[in-house]
């Protein structure tokens, strides 16, 4: 597999050993609800690392949680209430958005505040190394002790020295320093071997990669506005501390805009997960987010949306179709042909660049012919049973879920359904039509109507937005 490395400003060829790929994507600040940017982004990595495992690959997967930042901090003061408790809110929050989002759980989830340890060795280790010094206000990491410092932003000192983030502190050295401590006499603080504090945002995110995925490691991920300084400084500080390459490919997802506008609390168009699920559903927002090549920025507009959404309903339609189709006929060698055809074009785009936007193409393309045998009464078991695992293998890739009825309502919506088919044969249409219109709306069941037989499809909710 080949990934865009921002390090290298080039497509790289993916080469682990053994099979083995570490993964450690940089999570979310726990201080409010997560919206649209963060579900891109984490659906990127999702389906990276599905796909990866349906290569055969051994993917250890790290994803943290910042539970300890100043933002955080200011959100408790302002709610009255202690940093921890909105610290556990937001993460049960985001466990309960991408448990929503079908997002597969890392197989580890480390919280910064359950690795201060950690931390304190890693930065006693770079003072002993000359590359950080003490402060009145904290500890500092030494940029011009790491000479090539800048090389995943490409961005000259003068503009580094501009960015955002950087502590304003007239003791230090220089204006491009980042904290790995800060002092404080307020909680959240932990002891430590120069005073009382709090770790900077940057150094948590080395300490918890470097102890559950070693050294070096395959892929570090995250937004595009991580590149700088986050990314940039996890890199000094790191190779710093071991003196080997951090990780080998830096994989980073565009931003989420609304109307071609940064989302912002300022300009009030932050669209929160749970607004968005209201509106699209798990699957329209997955088949949105993945619409474009992951590095390129995308935007939240009711059009792609509703497009997604169209797609979905295809998809839906053909696995349905796939697992209800006659006994009768057949052109099993026609489709056996077509299912390898799809999943060979579905996998090259996948393998080159993780490009998930031809990848749908290829999708849509495979349910688009199987949806035309339907239509024409031409699909049948054999050519279910044919088709159907590609498809899946595909959907499962993207994380794409139909929604399934429960055994209890999975009884009346075939009960309700036979009768509806009974009637249609006694040509009592409108009492068919009743029926029909009473599945969709209390059951979400839309009747697909064959020849002698209606297939029964399970609509996911969506809204127009």
């Amino acid at each position: 597999m080949r990934l865009y490395n921002t390090l290298s400003r080039q497509v790289d060829e993916l080469r682990p050993e053994d099979k083995s790929v570490r993964m450690y994507v940089c999570g979310v600040t726990v201080y409010d609800e997560s919206h649209i940017g963060h579900a891109r982004t984490v659906i990127v990595f999702d389906v990276l690392r599905r796909f990866l495992i349906s290569k055969g690959y051994r993917v250890m997967f790290v994803q943290n949680f910042t539970d300890v930042d100043d933002k955080i901090i200011y959100r408790a003061k302002a709610e009255g209430k202690k940093a921890e408790e909105i610290a556990t809110k937001y993460t049960e929050s985001y466990y309960r958005d991408f448990g929503s989002l079908n997002v597969l759980l890392a197989d580890r989830h480390p919280k910064a505040t359950e690795h201060i340890k950690e931390m304190i060795e890693l930065i006693q280790d770079l003072i002993q190394k000359g590359h950080a010094y003490l402060t009145l206000n904290g500890v500092y990491f030494r940029v011009k002790s790491f000479p090539s410092y800048g090389r995943l932003s490409r961005k000259p000192v003068e503009e580094l020295e501009a960015g955002a983030r950087i502590e304003i502190d007239p003791a230090k050295e220089d204006p491009l320093d980042f904290a790995l401590w800060k002092f404080s006499s307020e909680d959240p603080k932990w002891e430590s071997p120069w005073g009382a504090g709090r770790p900077g945002w940057h150094i948590e995110c080395s300490a918890m990669a470097l102890k559950y995925l070693g050294n070096t490691f395959e892929i570090h991920g995250g937004g595009h506005d991580l590149v700088f300084p986050h990314h940039e400084n996890e890199i000094a500080q790191s190779e710093s501390y071991t003196g080997k390459e951090f990780a080998k490919i830096w994989v980073h997802s565009g931003m989420v805009t609304i109307d071609s506008q940064k989302m912002s609390k300022s300009l009030g168009n932050i669209v929160t997960i749970q607004q968005a699920l209201k509106s699209w559903g798990m699957n329209t927002l997955r088949l949105y987010s993945l619409s474009v090549h992951y590095t390129k920025p995308l935007d939240y507009t009711d059009e792609l949306l509703k497009e997604s959404a169209q797609r979905w309903r295809q998809i839906e339609t053909c696995a349905y179709e796939l697992r209800s189709a006659p006994e009768a006929g057949g052109e099993a060698e026609d489709v056996a042909r077509l299912s390898d055809e799809a999943e060979k074009a579905f996998e090259a785009a996948m393998e080159d660049d993780m490009n998930t936007s031809l990848a749908l193409t290829e999708l849509m393309k495979f349910v688009t012919r199987l949806n035309q045998y339907a239509g024409s009464d031409r699909l049948t078991r054999k050519m279910g049973a044919t088709t159907l695992p590609a498809l899946q293998r595909m959907m499962g890739v993207l994380g794409l879920q139909l929604s399934e009825a429960e055994p209890s309502e999975r009884k009346e919506i075939e009960e309700l359904a036979a009768e509806r088919d009974r009637l249609r044969t006694e040509k009592q249409f409108k009492e068919a039509d009743e029926l029909r219109r009473k599945l969709l709306e209390s059951h979400s069941v839309e009747l697909m109507d064959h020849k002698g037989r209606s297939v029964c499809v399970r609509r996911e909710k969506i809204s127009t937005g």
